[in-house]
C-alpha cells in the first residue's frame, strides 16, 4: 500500500507545473509574492527537491545541515540586491545548480556535512540573488519570509521524498534516477 501510495505522489508530482505567474504584492501582499516566487519556476523546484534528495541520501546531521545551509545562504543573496551589490552570471549559476545537484544526487556522492552545505551554499547565492532581483513593489521582510518558507518546505519534500523511495527501494536506485532526471531537466532549460 505504500508503494502505492509513493508511485501515485511521485506520478502526480512529475505531471504537475506551476499553474501562475508571480502573484502582484499590492493584490495579494509581499508575503504571499514571495512564498509562491520559487514554486513559479522549474529551476527552483528542481534545485531545491534536489537539495532536499541529497540531504537524505546522506543522512544523519546532513538531513538538516544542508537545507539549513541552503535557505541561510538564500537569505543572504537576497541581501546584497537589497545593498546593491552586483553578483555576476545569476541565470546560468542558477541552471548550473541544476544539471550540478542534479547529478550529485544521481552519483549519490557522499562528502563531509560541511562540504556538502558549502557546495549548496554557493548554488543558493545565486538563487536567493535572483528571488532579490524579483521583489519588484513587494516589501522586502514579507517578501523573504515568504520565499524562505517555500524553500524550506520544498526542501522537506525532497527530503520526505528520498526518505520514502530508500524505504521502498534498496540502493536508493529511484533516488538517483530522480537526481539523474534532474539533471537532465536543467541540461533542457540550458538549451532551451
Amino acid at each position: 500500500m505504500k508503494r502505492r501510495l509513493l508511485l501515485a505522489a511521485l506520478a502526480f508530482a512529475a505531471s504537475t507545473a506551476p499553474a501562475f505567474a508571480h502573484l502582484d504584492p499590492a493584490e495579494h501582499g509581499s508575503l504571499m509574492a514571495g512564498f509562491t516566487h520559487p514554486l513559479s519556476g522549474l529551476d527552483h523546484i528542481l534545485v531545491m527537491i534536489a537539495v532536499g534528495l541529497w540531504a537524505a541520501q546522506i543522512g544523519g546531521r546532513a538531513l538538516w545541515a544542508i537545507p539549513t545551509a541552503f535557505v541561510g545562504t538564500m537569505a543572504f543573496g537576497f541581501a546584497l540586491v537589497m545593498t546593491g551589490t552586483q553578483l555576476p552570471l545569476v541565470e546560468p549559476a542558477i541552471l548550473a545548480s541544476v544539471v550540478a545537484l542534479g547529478l550529485l544526487v544521481a552519483m549519490a556522492v557522499r562528502l563531509r556535512t560541511a562540504a556538502c552545505a558549502a557546495i549548496v551554499g554557493v548554488f543558493a547565492l545565486f538563487h536567493g540573488y535572483a528571488h532579490g532581483g524579483e521583489l519588484g513593489a513587494a516589501g522586502a521582510l514579507p517578501f523573504s519570509t515568504g520565499f524562505v518558507i517555500a524553500t524550506a518546505l520544498l526542501h522537506v519534500a525532497g527530503i520526505g521524498l528520498g526518505l520514502g523511495i530508500s524505504r521502498l527501494s534498496s540502493g536508493g536506485i529511484f533516488s538517483r534516477l530522480l537526481g539523474g532526471l534532474t539533471a537532465f531537466a536543467g541540461l533542457a532549460l540550458i538549451f532551451n
